[in-house]
């Protein structure tokens, strides 16, 4: 439900001018998302939403313009919550994520700048990580496994 909220969260700030707490309140509501105040404050910390100038002394809710996913904690946080599955094939890591989430991991995996990974392809529950060799992989699958853990 929470990952849910988050997207139409996205989809409201992208799409429509949100001043304040309760408009985005009211506008979830609008789409069956009962939430309340301390509800909405919490995701939009999580969401790393930002509050732009949108006209003369207004303001409205945005999402940040480059996220920047590099924080261990954050990463930790991302792998345990939402990968199911760590393994390897020679030079590929096969990551399975909960439905809808594969993305978001894997620009979490891309934005880790490990050397050994050459890059990731997701689709919506599943990811194809490259590693540059075997036992790069390898090394690779024993790390995010202590994420997922």
């Amino acid at each position: 439900m929470k990952n849910k909220r988050h997207r139409m969260i996205r989809e409201i700030v992208e799409n429509q001018n949100i001043e304040t707490q309760l408009q985005l309140t009211q506008e979830l509501r609008k789409f069956g998302f009962d939430v309340t105040q301390a509800t909405i404050s919490r995701d939009i910390k999580e969401l790393g939403l930002i509050k732009v100038v949108s006209g003369e002394n207004t303001f409205r809710y945005s999402l940040p313009t480059a996220v920047v996913v590099n924080n261990v904690d954050r990463s930790r946080r991302m792998f345990r919550d939402n990968v199911l599955k760590v393994v390897g094939s020679e030079n590929i890591v096969l990551l399975k994520t909960l439905p809808g989430m594969a993305s978001a991991v894997a620009a979490c995996l891309d934005g880790m700048n490990w050397d050994n990974l050459l890059g990731s392809v997701a689709g919506d529950d599943t990811i194809f990580a490259l590693a540059n060799s075997s036992q790069s992989a390898q090394e690779m699958v024993s790390r995010l496994q202590e994420y997922v853990e």
